[in-house]
């Protein structure tokens, strides 16, 4: 493992973790880096996942962020939306997207930022959030862990379909929904407990249970032997900035600090 790894690099690599063992599925991350953790997925434990370059096209290996300069992709096919959405429909993709808002049952809001009639802020929308949401595997990621974003009661604006009763009307198959992993800047998360309560599932280095809680609206559990996420390979961190040139997964977290802490 590597101590000289960025906490956006650990990130990376959780990320990744989300589409092992997922099969020949498309796998979406959406944003910096949940793109690159797909892209790791892809060039690490997971070489059968389909991926493109985020515009048209299957590439057999993943594109690079920012300028290409030299690098030419390696096409393989035309994917355009209509093929996108046969595999949506189908259930054969895994996206990883970045919710404004999640609630104790997975729940997601794109929105709206309070009262939808007269709300504190508009987001993007609920764009294909509520058939995605029932059609194929979701995760999330989270780049500043707070109430905010785990709030206390439901979301505001119910975008993307989650696990609660009463949301779901008599006969639907809720077996449809199938939210993952959530990968945030304090752990890793899951609605793996009884009736999908959220659990912790890994703190990040240095981070207590304890921490992760405060900042959560919701009550949390943790998993038999809690963990901490592991910190990246040389291999992986040398995937991640070939993939990344331009560090652009250094902006996306505040001040970018390290994976692991420095002795006080």
């Amino acid at each position: 493992m590597s101590n000289d790894a960025t906490l956006a690099e650990l990130m990376i690599v959780a990320a990744s973790e989300t589409w092992r063992g997922n099969g020949e599925v498309l796998a979406s991350g959406i944003t910096t880096i949940p793109r690159l953790g797909a892209s790791l997925a892809k060039m690490t434990h997971s070489p059968e996942l389909l991926m493109t370059d985020s515009e048209s096209y299957l590439v057999s290996e993943p594109v690079p962020l920012g300028a290409r300069g030299d690098t030419v992709p390696k096409y393989e096919g035309y994917m355009g939306f209509e093929r996108v959405f046969e595999c949506v429909w189908g259930g054969k993709r895994h996206a990883m997207i970045g919710p404004t808002q999640i609630d104790r049952w997975a729940q997601t809001n794109l929105s709206v930022v309070g009262d939808y009639a007269k709300p504190k802020s508009a987001v993007l929308g609920v764009r294909g959030l509520p058939g995605n949401s029932i059609n194929h595997i979701n995760s999330f990621f989270v780049p500043a862990h707070n109430t905010r974003v785990f709030v206390a009661g439901e979301v505001d604006m119910v975008s993307g379909v989650g696990y609660k009763p009463e949301r779901w009307a008599p006969g639907m198959k809720r077996d449809y929904a199938d939210i993952r992993i959530v990968v945030t800047n304090l752990c890793v998360m899951d609605f793996g407990g009884p009736d999908h309560a959220a659990r912790v599932v890994t703190l990040h280095p240095g981070v207590s249970f304890e921490q992760v809680q405060a900042a959560t609206g919701f009550p949390l559990l943790k998993i038999d032997r809690l963990g901490e996420t592991p910190l990246p390979t040389a291999e992986q961190l040398a995937i991640i900035r070939k993939l990344d040139p331009h560090n652009l997964r250094g902006a996306v977290l505040k001040d970018n600090p390290p994976a692991v802490k420095p002795a006080a």
